[in-house]
């Protein structure tokens, strides 16, 4: 049986395309693909913490936040600074230069995971950073279940001489007075 000129051009064809959407598939998962290590373990990996896209979690240190414009320079511990561990805890210098500035919950203690790759000067460069709220990790005060906001009301100035109302969500709101 003989191939008409048409069939081959089109075998030709659909092969390349195949070809080329499995090596887009191939290189796009190698290249997103980024290894979740703790600080003692980015120490521990040699070459290869040079090489790799990687996801470092630690907390941040306080005092350590430098900010330069949507950019962020500070040092991550991988302890809480109130642990008792905290001062024997290894540290590691991020600097953070992202399209987006730090998000709103990246403050002092609060628990950061940084994305991007370790640098031969020992300082990690992160190009994506999240951050969890910090006051929702402290320790619970003597009488308060974890994760309570304090009994006594924080100076704001939206709040006015309204009664405060009730943020967290454990926390019951306050009965209203009887007149």
């Amino acid at each position: 049986m003989k191939t008409s000129p048409n069939s081959t051009r089109i075998g030709i064809a659909v092969a390349i395309i195949l070809g080329t959407i499995g090596w887009l598939a191939w290189s796009g998962y190698g290249a997103n693909k980024s290894y979740y290590v703790t600080i003692p373990e980015l120490g521990s990996m040699g070459d290869k913490a040079y090489h790799s896209q990687l996801r470092v979690e630690g907390f941040v240190q306080p005092g350590s936040i430098e900010h330069d414009g949507p950019h962020v320079t500070f040092v991550m511990n991988e302890f809480e600074s109130h642990s008792a561990k905290a001062a024997t805890g290894r540290v590691l210098k991020v600097v953070y230069k992202g399209a987006e500035p730090p998000p709103d919950t990246f403050k002092d203690d609060a628990q950061a995971l940084a994305e991007g790759s370790y640098g031969r000067d020992g300082v990690f460069h992160a190009t994506v950073l999240q951050a969890k709220c910090a006051s929702k990790y402290a320790p619970a005060q003597p009488g308060q279940q974890p994760g309570m906001q304090p009994t006594t009301p924080s100076a704001s100035p939206r709040a006015g001489n309204q009664a405060p109302a009730a943020h967290a969500l454990n926390q019951p709101a306050a009965p209203a007075a009887a007149n």
